[in-house]
């Protein structure tokens, strides 16, 4: 589904070897936006507010379009190509090939409502080529950013901001939102009474894997939501701690005020009546202060000694799913490889017989 991104080629300004040119003027072109306007339209009035803000003249961007593209964490657009059957299914020259044009421009127009957050600034329809298909080039946008830019280039914000939250290293946002794409996509083929063919009947041995998948995934975030309310106690508690006037709340003005002595009062009668209460009120209050930070610090100590084995518990999991999906993946291939040596028919029988025997069992028992 992901694609390289050539626009040149998806615009056709050149002709490649499995192009039909013949066939060209059949193409359908949704969008054609030089993507440097595209990011003048979506990031100028965000990026005049961000430079204004900035003191320092390093910290000025003065094209932000060159800044992703020359930086390290975010790519400059992405693009997905969406394609209904094959050569031999869908042909571009059959009226499968038309029903499949019919299909993928109602998907691009839904598409465009439903992603609100990725700018199209490229879509083609290209009915060139054997097969029909659709290439979408877009920019992944988020609003509202505390950081950065208030509208900045984001695809992880992008797909939370449509819904898509990760469950791992595996299932991200980003993955999560093209499985719902191809589900988006089922649904247009389904209205026009086209099904969509999974190959492959192993779901009952692989809901195995994705059964313990699951259960590790619950564990991960019974265990992440439990580190998160640590870590913000910690965070309460360390702030506390470092602000001198919580813990000296005691320490009022009134504290240090000193009663003048009394007319032809004694120095002994001073100390006696004024002096030593004063000081042993002073040390009550200068305890109480050592006691409460002494206390703060043994529960930053203690809480920081149960996020440590959380986070380490967190990791073994992620782990354990990655583990899992590599199996789930191997697994897989063995199964599709084993269908294409015996074929689709026999394949289908091996993996229903012993659930027929079984079946046929329990009847036989019931009689």
């Amino acid at each position: 589904m992901l694609g390289k991104g050539s626009i040149s080629h998806n615009s056709r300004k050149f002709i490649a070897d499995n192009v039909d040119p013949a066939r060209t003027p059949n193409n359908i072109e949704f969008a054609n936006q030089d993507i440097k306007q595209a990011y003048h339209q979506l990031f100028d009035d965000a990026l005049t507010k961000y430079n204004a803000k900035q003191t320092r003249k390093d910290r000025v961007i003065p094209d932000y379009y060159e800044k992703i593209r020359t930086g390290k964490q975010e790519k400059t657009f992405y693009e997905i190509i969406v394609q209904v059957g094959n050569k031999d299914t869908m042909n571009a020259k059959s009226p499968n090939g038309e029903l499949a044009k019919t299909i993928l421009t109602e998907y691009m127009y839904d598409f465009i409502d439903r992603n609100k957050n990725l700018y199209v600034f490229s879509a083609h329809l290209h009915m060139d080529e054997e097969t029909p298909h659709l290439h979408i080039d877009f920019i992944p946008y988020t609003t509202g950013s505390k950081r950065g830019l208030e509208t900045r280039v984001s695809l992880k914000k992008a797909m939370e901001q449509l819904g898509f939250v990760g469950k791992g290293r595996q299932e991200t946002e980003f993955n999560l939102w093209v499985e719902s794409e191809k589900e988006q996509l089922e649904q247009a083929m389904i209205s026009h009474d086209i099904q969509w063919n999974q190959l492959g009947t192993h779901n009952e041995h692989l809901s195995v894997y994705d059964y313990k998948k699951q259960e590790r995934i619950k564990e991960v975030k019974a265990l992440e939501d439990k580190v998160e309310t640590l870590e913000k106690r910690l965070k309460d508690v360390e702030e506390y701690t470092a602000d001198i006037d919580s813990l000296t709340h005691d320490l009022t003005d009134d504290l240090w005020v000193i009663p003048e002595p009394k007319r032809f009062m004694t120095a002994t009668n001073y100390k006696k009546e004024y002096v030593v209460p004063f000081i042993q009120k002073l040390k009550k209050v200068v305890n109480h202060i050592i006691k409460d930070y002494l206390r703060l610090k043994h529960e930053v100590k203690s809480l920081r000694s149960k996020i440590l084995p959380l986070k380490m518990k967190i990791n073994e999991q992620y782990e354990t799913i990655d583990r899992l999906i590599a199996e789930n993946k191997d697994d897989s291939l063995k199964l599709k490889k084993l269908q294409k040596v015996l074929g689709y028919k026999t394949f289908n029988e091996l993996l229903n017989t012993p659930k027929e025997k079984n079946k046929n069992v329990r009847e036989k028992d019931y009689r």
